[in-house]
């Protein structure tokens, strides 16, 4: 039985790493959040001592070390641009991380963490659940056993509705969380590469508050992808069944269903990890590259090989909507 402790435990991703912990036979030891509103850990470890503050965290956890109760494992699940410090803090501490991705927003973090990986002698794994999903699997045997010298045309598409409380969040700041590319996008790419190979071209065509679509050319695939966190987006049939989320990948004319149990594998990620079979720095980055880069470019506009939802009328920012009532 290994002892966690958990930073961001009031956050949206936050139950899938509590649910990991538990089924996996752990406990949690000690959680940090700022917001209080954890009455969640009522469901897991009602027993966690809870803090609001991140010195008496660090205070308490620090006066775990050499007893029973010593921190073995921290998780971090707060917003994107405090993962590299929650990571360092970790590391510090004596443990081994698991962080949500993204890993870190920029690229050059990367090395910094390696380093203090090295120095500290403890680990850092990351989330990249879609790797271990059984219709992704599939897919990547697939395309292990066919012929050597075939490339694949893919469209993506990924919506998932937000609403307003979207922009006044951390996710609306493109500082703090990446941008649509890296909230919504980063395990796709990482599972495009991690099946097709490294990246040859990244195009961006549009890019905006609520969507980014583009073109990436892959050593085996020339992907089109459409990301956005807008409801009109949706098929019209998804909308009527009530539903806001739409998934879909096309590999030549084959659909690859994954929606089902997307949700459910941060507990196989968990004893993966366990296991000694976790993903770690290098595998996350190559996405992360991925997302800086798309982050960083100056959209084309509707040139080239652009996926049909890229034609989708702009709309204005909510922020600016509301203003001009």
């Amino acid at each position: 039985m290994k002892n966690f402790a958990l930073f961001g435990v009031a956050g949206y991703i936050a139950p899938r790493h509590l649910k990991a912990i538990k089924e996996t036979g752990n406990q949690l030891i000690a959680a940090y959040d700022r917001s209080d509103s954890v009455g969640i850990l009522d469901q897991y470890f009602p027993d966690t001592r809870f803090f609001t503050e991140l010195e008496v965290f660090d205070r308490h956890c620090s006066k775990l070390k050499n007893t029973e109760q010593q921190i073995d494992i921290t998780s971090v699940c707060t917003p994107n641009y405090l993962h590299d410090s929650h990571i360092r803090y970790g590391l510090r501490l004596g443990a081994d991380v698991i962080c949500e991705k993204p890993l870190v927003l920029k690229p050059w973090n990367i090395d910094g963490l390696k380093a203090m990986e090295e120095s500290t002698g403890h680990h850092i794994y990351t989330i990249l659940q879609l790797r271990l999903h059984p219709a992704i699997q599939a897919l990547k045997k697939q395309v292990e056993e066919g012929p050597a010298d075939k490339i694949y045309d893919i469209d993506l598409v990924y919506i998932t509705s937000r609403g307003y409380w979207y922009y006044a969040s951390w996710k609306g700041n493109e500082q703090k969380s990446g941008g649509i590319a890296t909230n919504i996008g980063i395990h796709l790419y990482d599972m495009l590469t991690y099946i097709f190979g490294e990246v040859e071209q990244n195009t961006v065509h549009v890019k905006s508050h609520d969507r980014v679509a583009g073109y990436l050319g892959l050593k085996r695939a020339r992907v089109r992808y459409f990301l956005s966190i807008n409801a009109a987006h949706l098929p019209q049939e998804v909308r009527e069944a009530g539903q806001r989320t739409y998934r879909s990948i096309m590999v030549g004319d084959q659909l690859i269903e994954f929606s089902k149990g997307f949700t459910d594998l941060h507990t196989e990620s968990y004893r993966q990890i366990l296991e000694g079979h976790g993903f770690g720095i290098e595998e996350a980055r190559c996405s992360i590259n991925i997302v800086h880069d798309i982050n960083n470019a100056t959209p084309v506009g509707l040139v080239g090989d652009y996926h049909p939802l890229a034609k989708c009328p702009l709309t204005p920012h909510p922020f600016e909507r509301m203003q001009d009532q």
